[in-house]
C-alpha cells in the first residue's frame, strides 16, 4: 500500500489510517496522509512486511518508488453505494484503484495485501471524533465491510525526481503539505465536503514540467487542481 488514511465506519464508528514566496504552488488533490518517519523500503512487499510487523508506522512518501501507493476508506455496506457514487463524481480527489466485496480484507496478487495489518497506521472515529490511533484492525473487521483503494500522489513523485525536479518534503525528510480548500467536491448521499489538497513548490518552469507529468497518472490524482498563488483556492 501506500501513503494511507484509513477511514472506516462502524455504525457511528469511524477509523481512519493521514510556501510560495517566488514559487507557484503545485495542488494536488488528495485525500490524506499520516506521520512521517524515513525508511528505505525499496518494494511494495517489504513495506506491507513492515508494517504488518508493527516495525513502521509512518508515512510512505518516498518508499517503494516506480510503484502506486493508495488511500484506503473502509465502511459498512450500507452506506457503499454513496460513497461510490462520491469517488464516481469526483474522480480528481478520489481516483478509485480497487473496491472489495463485502467482508474481503486480502487481495492482489496471491492475496498477499491484508488491509487489516498492511497499512502504517489506522485512526479511530466514533460518532465524527477521533478516539485511538491503531496499527492493527483485525479486532474490529466486521463481515459488512467494503474497502475502497484510492489513488495516492505518493505515486508519481519517483517519476518526478527522474526529471530532475526538486520535492522538498522528501528533500526535508517531511510529510507533503495538506490544506482544505474552498472548492467543493460534488455531494453523494451523506458525503459531501471541500477539496483537501497536497501542495508542491516549485519554480514557474519547474511547474509546468511536472504537470507534465504528473498528467500521466490520472489514477493517483494525476495533474495539479491549481498553479501559482494558493489564495483562489
Amino acid at each position: 500500500m501506500g501513503d494511507i488514511y484509513t477511514k472506516i465506519l462502524l455504525n457511528n464508528f469511524y477509523i481512519s489510517s493521514n510556501l510560495c514566496r517566488s514559487y507557484c504552488s503545485l495542488l494536488f488533490s488528495v485525500i490524506i496522509s499520516i506521520t512521517f518517519k524515513k525508511f528505505a523500503m525499496n518494494t511494495p512487499s517489504e513495506v506491507r512486511q513492515a508494517c504488518r510487523n508493527g516495525g513502521f508506522t509512518s508515512q510512505t512518501s518516498g518508499l517503494a518508488p516506480g510503484f502506486a501507493q493508495a488511500n484506503l476508506c473502509i465502511l459498512p455496506k450500507e452506506y457503499a453505494f454513496d460513497f461510490l457514487l462520491f469517488c464516481q463524481r469526483n474522480p480528481k480527489p478520489c481516483p478509485l484503484i480497487e473496491v472489495l466485496e463485502p467482508g474481503q480484507h486480502s487481495f492482489g496478487i496471491n492475496q498477499g495485501i491484508d488491509i487489516r495489518t498492511d497499512v502504517p497506521k489506522y485512526r479511530v472515529f466514533i460518532d465524527g471524533e477521533l478516539k485511538e490511533e491503531v496499527n492493527d484492525i483485525s479486532h474490529l473487521w466486521r463481515e459488512d465491510l467494503v474497502s475502497f483503494v484510492i489513488g495516492c500522489s505518493f505515486s508519481f513523485e519517483e517519476a518526478m525526481l527522474r526529471a530532475g525536479l526538486s520535492v522538498r518534503h522528501i528533500e526535508e525528510g517531511r510529510n507533503v503539505p495538506m490544506y482544505r480548500t474552498n472548492i467543493p467536491c460534488a455531494g453523494a448521499g451523506r458525503f459531501q465536503g471541500n477539496l483537501v489538497v497536497s501542495m508542491r513548490p516549485m519554480s514557474p518552469g519547474d511547474a509546468v514540467r511536472a504537470t507534465e507529468i504528473t498528467a500521466r497518472y490520472p489514477r493517483v490524482h494525476g495533474s495539479p487542481v491549481h498553479i501559482g498563488s494558493p489564495v483562489s483556492a
